[in-house]
């Protein structure tokens, strides 16, 4: 944001120099970029004259020069050589001298002025003509001035120059209220502790009452309060020159003086205005509203927009004639034809503004503030002081009371604070007198004053103080952070003890795991649309987060699942032609929960396309669900989670699957997605997906690292065929093979399954075992021992039949 330091100095009276008042506004927040001296006419021509012509001669050497001696006041007569067709003797000019640096118009290198030899002949300066020194773009001839000039007059002097401080302020967001030059000089008065001078609307009052324009808010969320008058008689013309060279200062090219003077208060006052054609104002009726949707609107760089019904539309009494707050239509505004104006001055929400001003891509501003939150207070204020000012530069009489519609008033934020809490956040006992003075030179007002504390009353346009821990800083950034001493004795609220498994090193362990095994990882966002979520109903934890001022319906909900934002990604890739896909993605759920929002992480796998490329070994293959189980597992035991129990997956997302629970509590759900829900995502492959979570499988990390020293003695393989009930899991299978041979079996695995009309409602499973004793090696009879006691225990408990 552009500050004038003249303009500044119009509000408050300031002895400090531009870089002074820099570093007072960044010591209390307001970060100074740059500070720039600027001129009306670009380096405020430094170095140039007025000169009288004494002598001028034919060149020479040279037929279009001429040989001149000039008197520029310093004594002795420099010799120059001009070109200019117009140059004669007796003549008073405009002389750059050596060493003054000129910004000739159109051209994008300064000219530095040197002394030197032009056809053997000396020249020391230049005699300038109107594109020369920036002025203009002629370059017919020399300027010629009045003879009764005098020689060495500063051409800075003779044609008004201004010059001023350009102090560029990095204004964050929650900053609003500091959006113009008051806004600073408001800053500035704390920390100075002067006042401020408002210009007066004392002489503001109603001519006649010859254009009344009627005003109704149909959308008071939207627009809660909305003032605005009519001036007939005006004469729509260029503004006069200190308020072009004020406006051009901070970067505002003019308009004319009706556009130029709601520019100017804007930046003087933060309160966006428009002025709207009398004559284009249908009905003489001003309805503040939504539209249909997809009503055409064209706009004053002119393109047309569509509409969405949720654009708060200033209209007339039969069209749209400006988007609230963001942008004026093409026909409704002010051109040189203009004799009458209804000026308008409103507060419009901040939500409505800054969505519109997203969906459309438009910043202005005029959004710039309101999105980030004006004063309300403000709008009648600004009115008048627009009004005396388009009275004094375009004519015209006030033709209209002032409408100010403001159905329900915005309330100022209360809130107590602590005397005790101040001290305590600030690090310093600061007396209570100069905390009262710093609050109120803020606009703060303070009430129910007691020993221990107050109510602080502050103005709806301080948006980023609304509570005690605000108010404080307020204090500290006024009072100043270099006065605060650091204390002796530090101390702190840390924690003294850590946790043993640091959550962000066992995400980084797993991530690069699984990158090492070919899984990219992704990043996808937590809010999207409500229609696939609500497809899964009771699937899904708790009931949807639903956001308040969303900027489009796709993101109007808090994901409650990374299961529809991963087959986004997917879908991405697939499009264009890159199937083979392993990705995964740590990302947070969110959900409400009895009147609680919940918030959990979770990790998720989807794989789909090819697991193997061809080469010239074998075939390609596509990926499987072994494929994914093997990836699960390795995820397990990179955490040592072991004993997990097996369920069938929720059938409303998995085509079939598996869910791994402990203490019965899942860990981790994942199979094939149905293709009902990837054909909802357009893909037509199959995509297989694990949902991790994350929070409870980290708890279950002890983080113990335990070795074994490798056996002496070897392992010894026996394979097991049974047949049992088709409803009969390996899961079974394996723990009731650990729970009957805890010191030989090692391990075991299915390398068969077999299922077929020749064993009805049954299943074989062939099983490897291996056995190892630690001790000793096994001998043939101790081996089959174990076996028989392992068929036992299937016989027994299953009901199997051994197959020989």
């Amino acid at each position: 944001m552009k500050i004038s330091y003249k303009w500044l100095k119009e509000l408050i009276e300031l002895t400090e120099t531009p870089e002074e008042i820099g570093q007072l506004l960044t010591a209390t927040g307001l970060e100074v970029e740059d500070i720039e001296e600027v001129e009306s006419i670009k380096g405020g021509l430094k170095g140039v004259v007025i000169g009288e012509v004494l002598t001028c001669e034919k060149h020479p050497e040279a037929d279009r020069l001429k040989l001149t001696t000039v008197d520029v006041g310093s004594g002795t007569p420099l010799s120059i050589v001009c070109g200019a067709p117009n140059a004669a003797a007796g003549q008073k000019v405009i002389v750059a001298t050596v060493g003054a640096t000129l910004y000739p118009t159109g051209s994008a290198e300064p000219l530095v002025l040197k002394k030197s030899k032009i056809r053997g002949a000396v020249s020391e300066g230049m005699i300038c003509a109107e594109d020369e020194l920036g002025l203009g773009t002629s370059h017919d001839g020399i300027l010629i001035l009045d003879t009764a000039l005098t020689n060495g007059t500063p051409a800075a002097e003779y044609f008004g120059i201004t010059s001023d401080y350009l102090i560029e302020i990095g204004l964050t967001p929650n900053r609003a209220d500091a959006a113009s030059h008051f806004g600073v000089a408001r800053d500035l008065r704390a920390v100075l502790n002067r006042d401020i001078t408002l210009p007066s609307v004392e002489n503001f009052k109603t001519d006649n009452r010859s254009l009344s324009i009627a005003v109704e808010i149909k959308n008071p969320e939207a627009c809660p309060r909305y003032a605005g008058l009519t001036i007939s008689g005006i004469t729509v013309t260029d503004s006069p020159d200190w308020l072009k060279q004020r406006l051009q200062t901070i970067g505002i090219r003019s308009i004319n003086n009706i556009v130029d003077i709601t520019n100017y208060i804007c930046h003087e006052l933060g309160q966006p205005m428009h002025a709207f054609d009398a004559a284009k104002v249908t009905g003489n009726q001003v309805l503040v509203q939504t539209v249909a949707e997809g009503t055409p609107f064209v706009t004053l760089d002119g393109q047309e927009r569509k509409l969405a019904e949720t654009d708060l539309m200033i209209c007339n009494a039969s069209e749209p004639m400006c988007i609230a707050g963001v942008f004026g239509g093409l026909t409704s505004g002010v051109s040189s034809e203009t004799t009458a104006i209804f000026l308008e001055s409103a507060y419009f929400s901040p939500v409505w503004v800054r969505r519109t001003g997203q969906r459309h891509s438009l910043k202005t501003d005029s959004s710039f503030r309101f999105e980030r939150g004006t004063d309300p207070n403000m709008p009648v204020y600004a009115l008048k002081r627009a009004a005396l000012l388009i009275q004094e530069l375009a004519g015209g009489m006030i033709t209209s009371d002032i409408v100010d519609l403001y159905p329900s008033p915005i309330a100022d934020f209360e809130f107590p604070v602590s005397y005790a809490h101040i001290n305590r956040l600030i690090g310093k006992t600061l007396e209570k007198d100069l905390v009262h003075t710093i609050l109120n030179k803020l606009d703060i007002e303070l009430k129910d004053i007691t020993e221990s504390g107050f109510t602080a009353v502050v103005p709806p346009y301080r948006v980023d103080v609304q509570r005690e821990a605000d108010i404080i800083e307020e204090i500290l950034r006024i009072y100043g952070f270099g006065q605060v001493e650091l204390s002796e004795s530090l101390s702190s609220d840390f924690i003294s003890e850590f946790p043993v498994n640091d959550p962000e090193k066992l995400k980084l362990r797993i991530s690069e795991q699984l990158a090492a095994k070919g899984f990219i990882e992704t990043i996808t966002n937590s809010l999207t649309k409500p229609d696939p979520q609500a497809t899964l109903g009771e699937s899904l934890p708790g009931e949807t987060v639903k956001i308040l001022n969303y900027l489009s319906e796709d993101l109007s909900v808090m994901r409650q699942t990374l299961l529809f934002s991963g087959l986004e990604v997917v879908a991405h890739n697939v499009n264009r032609r890159q199937k083979d896909l392993k990705l995964f993605e740590f990302g947070k759920i969110y959900y409400e929960n009895n009147g609680k929002y919940v918030e959990k992480e979770r990790l998720s796998l989807f794989l789909t396309g090819d697991i193997k490329e061809e080469n010239w070994q074998e075939k390609s293959r596509e990926v499987a669900f072994h494929d994914l189980a093997g990836y699960i597992n390795q995820v397990l035991g990179a955490l040592k989670v072991r004993s997990v129990e097996q369920q069938p997956a929720d059938p409303n997302i998995f085509q079939y699957g598996l869910t791994l629970s402990l203490n019965k509590k899942p860990l981790v759900s994942f199979g094939l997605i149905k293709s009902a829900i990837t054909k909802r995502a357009d893909l037509k492959i199959p995509v297989f997906f694990a949902d991790f979570d994350w929070d409870y499988l980290l708890r279950q990390y002890d983080g113990k690292v335990e070795y074994a020293e490798i056996s002496k003695f070897p392992e010894v393989r026996r394979d097991l065929s049974l047949v049992v009930e088709k409803q009969v899991t390996f899961q079974e299978l394996q723990q009731i093979a650990y729970k009957t041979e805890k010191q030989l079996l090692r391990s075991l695995n299915v390398f068969d399954v077999y299922e077929g009309a020749n064993l009805e409602g049954k299943k074989s499973y062939s099983i490897s075992f291996i056995l190892q004793d630690d001790q000793q090696t096994l001998t043939d009879k101790v081996i089959d021992k174990s076996m028989q006691r392992l068929i036992s225990a299937y016989e027994k408990e299953l009901s199997a039949l051994i197959r020989k």
